[in-house]
């Protein structure tokens, strides 16, 4: 099957999912820098969120630029993705206006982790359906950047409950390891 479909909806569902985000942050109440204050949470909160949505979207490009065509498991990996990224918007606006509640931080990390799992498991479909020879296999190979993400978002789950700032800055870490552009995949898609 062709990948321009599956392509094309996924992008039009993570701009949703990023839509949806935007709209939870309120117009402040009053004109001064006082009445800022309450949103700084929700806005610290979508921010983090954006990064992340930002992060899936262009790993998802990149790793279907590198693939020719989809079959079914990788269709149904591609809505695995979806599924958890579509739950990030909720456990950021619950996150945020509870003011970093342990419960909610780490459902948040939860859903980020599940969301990491789901996109391993998304591009292991897609090298099983190309081949380990394939281009795609190649610009794969040894990812430690998903593993890392998988430890720290592991870490943090429970550390949330002992102290909420330590869980956030290794969601924050987790992000700034996978801002840093991968060499491999740079040089394959710069060609």
């Amino acid at each position: 099957m062709h990948k321009a479909r599956l392509e094309t909806f996924s992008d039009g569902v993570i701009a949703i999912i990023i839509t949806i985000m935007v709209l939870k942050l309120n117009i402040p109440q009053g004109t001064s820098g006082p009445a800022l204050q309450p949103l700084v949470p929700i806005f610290l909160s979508y921010l983090l969120s954006f990064v992340f949505i930002g992060i899936y979207w262009s790993n998802h490009h990149h790793l279907f630029h590198a693939a020719k065509q989809v079959n079914d498991q990788v269709i149904w990996a591609n809505l695995h993705l979806l599924f958890w990224l579509s739950l990030v918007p909720f456990t950021t606006a619950w996150m945020s206006q509870n003011d970093f509640a342990a419960l909610p931080v780490a459902l948040y990390g939860l859903v980020l982790l599940l969301a990491d799992i789901a996109y391993f498991l998304l591009a292991y479909a897609l090298v099983a359906h190309h081949g380990r020879d394939s281009s795609l296999a190649k610009a794969r190979g040894f990812e430690i950047k998903g593993k890392l993400s998988m430890i720290l978002y592991v870490v943090a789950i429970p550390l949330a409950f002992v102290s909420v700032s330590i869980a956030g800055a290794l969601y924050v870490l987790a992000a700034i390891i996978w801002l840093m552009p991968h060499a491999r995949v740079e040089k394959m898609f710069s060609s």
